[in-house]
């Protein structure tokens, strides 16, 4: 059959476009036994096996790393599977770990109940921890993990002098930084030797998917986590690296935009007499503001509010006239989440904060003025239950 010679044109001109292109691979094939027998050392930035990715995810973790001003960047399949790659990369039976107690419930818990069945040491420390946390130092001590501000209740620990006090005496440090995001704070230019984010919040933006990363400078801890990485099967979707893609293209004018439209939220509710406490450093006044002020370059769009004492009915009141609010346990993206942690969790917690429940909010892209008659609406409900 004869070949239309202006298909043939049209094939042979090159294709470009704005999107990335999707590899969805799982096997990846050579061109001779010898590559193959010595595919291994294809890593950690080479293709030996889709577990470890394809083009797309080595397209990510480029602008990541840009992003978090570090050499290598490693993407997960979450946030949660970020953190725990981390610690399972360096940290074995008989070391010591150290985690914050505001750091994120799933890594606390994979520290106490998993951890500890392998014979880790795991010792919890005060989220607000600075220079004073070398008394709790060990011979066997193997790294630090914070969170700053906490999950929930937003402590800020004195990252500079953690991680002075870790590098002097040869620990190893590692950052949830999802709340501040690169934008606004980058560990690794203060010597945290591992940043970590929830690339389901704000980088991928939209409430549709799950992922992480982990930043960091040195090699030898990169090609560790490659391999780690590889071994625990922890390989991100292709489709899912795209998104994120997708959403690092508005990523900084949706962080600023929140977190605008967070301090307004913020600053009303500090002026309400339902709100006992708002938990945000962003804000004059609050808890760990003068850090936040000294460290950090801006702030994210969670926030946690202690409200007057009432009953659980009040609550429920609360969140049943939220119409702007979803309630949802995530945060970061376009939709303003609310979410409730009850008082014996606060009061049960190593450190607590405060012994009332809390209310957690995540700022979005809805007009602010309506955000905020939506939750002036909600706390009347709250106060006429309450009374």
């Amino acid at each position: 059959m004869q070949q239309n010679p202006d298909r043939i044109r049209l094939s042979e001109q090159p294709f470009r476009s704005l999107s990335p292109a999707v590899q969805r691979a799982s096997t990846v094939v050579f061109d001779s036994l010898a590559d193959f027998a010595r595919r291994k050392e294809r890593q950690p930035d080479g293709f030996s096996y889709g577990i470890t990715g394809t083009p797309i995810a080595r397209e990510l973790e480029s602008r990541v790393a840009a992003l978090e001003g570090g050499g290598h960047c490693i993407v997960t399949p979450s946030g949660a599977s970020a953190l725990f790659l981390t610690i399972m990369g360096f940290v074995r039976g008989g070391d010591h770990l150290l985690v914050s107690a505001s750091c994120y419930g799933s890594l606390k818990t994979f520290a106490t109940k998993w951890l500890a069945e392998f014979g880790v040491d795991v010792e919890l420390f005060a989220p607000e921890s600075g220079a004073e946390i070398e008394a709790m130092l060990r011979p066997n001590t193997r790294m630090i993990c914070l969170e700053a501000p906490g999950t929930v209740t937003m402590e800020m620990a004195d990252i500079p002098a953690v991680v002075e006090v870790a590098r002097r005496r040869g620990v190893l440090t590692m950052m949830d930084n999802t709340w501040a995001s690169p934008l606004a704070f980058r560990p690794l230019d203060v010597g945290v030797d591992f940043s970590i984010e929830a690339a389901t919040k704000y980088f991928g933006g939209h409430s549709d998917l799950l992922a992480g990363t982990v930043s960091m400078r040195d090699f030898a801890h990169y090609a560790t986590l490659r391999e780690t990485q590889s071994i625990l099967g922890q390989q991100t979707s292709p489709d899912d690296c795209f998104l994120i893609l997708r959403g690092l293209e508005t990523f900084k004018l949706r962080f600023e935009a929140q977190a605008a439209s967070a301090l307004r939220v913020a600053s009303w509710l500090n002026a309400h007499p339902a709100v006992d406490e708002v938990l945000f450093p962003a804000l004059p006044g609050s808890r760990g503001h003068a850090i936040w002020q000294r460290d950090f370059r801006g702030h994210g769009c969670l926030l946690s509010i202690v409200l007057q004492p009432a009953p659980e009915a009040a609550f429920e009141a609360f969140f049943d006239t939220l119409r702007m609010f979803v309630i949802g346990a995530s945060w970061g993206g376009v939709h303003s989440l609310a979410a409730y942690y009850p008082a014996p969790l606060q009061r049960d917690r190593a450190f607590p904060l405060t012994d009332r429940a809390i209310v957690r909010l995540s700022i979005g892209l809805e007009d602010c003025d309506a955000l905020i008659a939506d939750l002036d609406t909600a706390l009347q409900a709250f106060d006429r239950t309450r009374a």
